[in-house]
């Protein structure tokens, strides 16, 4: 399976399709990514939050796969937050990880009340000038601290990873992202613990194209143009995750599900979230 790669404003190429390791236990994340790998995957989105970025390390140390051929995502933590704080975030990562470079580096959230996110964003700045990180980007930021970015610092940011699925589709966000050369990465795509997945209008769709709910919304995700990356540690879904490029939904299919928006999170709210 060859997943498409989108270009980032820097123009490193990202997989548009990943595999995603939040809540998977250390002790789980090796089989689950070797899985992941087998089954064609070639972009692996973890952070220090989640602890497993050993289990993420072993498993590419011992798949086999050149290096050059992966993408590696890893995320500084609202604790770590403030320049020297994340430069020394960073080494433990890679020390964890056991790699020699980064594909990607995000800040985890904003955490506004903490007001460090400019200082992690200069942080991130010098290892991307030391060719240590491929690409820098953020995750669950806000237009406003955004902006902020862009008045304050140098270098926009590559990417935005945020909550995006059917129910909050993100249509003003990526608007932005997209007016200001950001990539749009979607973390939750399948709304897990919401009523997306038993929805009728994504099982009917998926009845007709003979896909389960989950590749229907994946699919969805992909003709936005998100980078998605959907977590299972299951092997069929993981394979079945990845099955998305061999269909494309009609224009009517897209208009039933930007539909079932309600605006509702299943994760925290970033103008607010600062949790250390």
């Amino acid at each position: 399976m060859t997943v498409p790669a989108l270009a980032m404003n820097n123009g490193v190429q990202i997989p548009q399709l990943g595999f995603g390791v939040f809540l998977v236990p250390d002790t789980e994340t090796k089989a689950a990514v070797q899985t992941a790998l087998e089954a064609g995957y070639r972009h692996i989105d973890t952070a220090k939050l989640y602890q497993n970025e050993a289990g993420v390390g072993a498993a590419i140390a011992e798949s086999g796969i050149p290096r050059d051929e992966l993408f590696v995502t890893t995320k500084v933590w609202n604790s770590e937050q403030g320049f020297d704080p994340a430069i020394a975030s960073f080494e433990a990562s890679m020390d964890r990880l056991g790699l020699d470079l980064l594909d990607l580096l995000l800040i985890h959230w904003p955490a506004p009340d903490l007001n460090r996110y400019v200082d992690t964003w200069r942080a991130l700045e010098k290892l991307y000038a030391e060719g240590r990180v491929r690409a820098i980007g953020v995750s669950n930021f806000q237009p406003a601290h955004l902006q902020r970015l862009f008045d304050e610092t140098s270098v926009v940011p590559a990417i935005n990873q945020i909550e995006l699925h059917p129910l909050l589709p993100q249509s003003e966000l990526r608007a932005f992202h997209a007016e200001h050369g950001i990539l749009t990465e979607a973390w939750a795509p399948l709304a897990q613990g919401g009523s997306v997945l038993t929805d009728p209008v994504i099982a009917q769709i998926g009845e007709r194209l003979g896909k389960s709910p989950a590749q229907v919304i994946l699919r969805w995700h992909i003709e936005l143009g998100n980078v998605v990356i959907p977590k299972s540690v299951t092997p069929s879904r993981i394979r079945e995750n990845l099955d998305v490029f061999d269909f494309e939904l009609t224009a009517e299919d897209r208009s039933a599900i930007d539909g079932l928006e309600t605006g509702d999170r299943i994760g925290p709210d970033p103008d607010t979230f600062s949790r250390v």
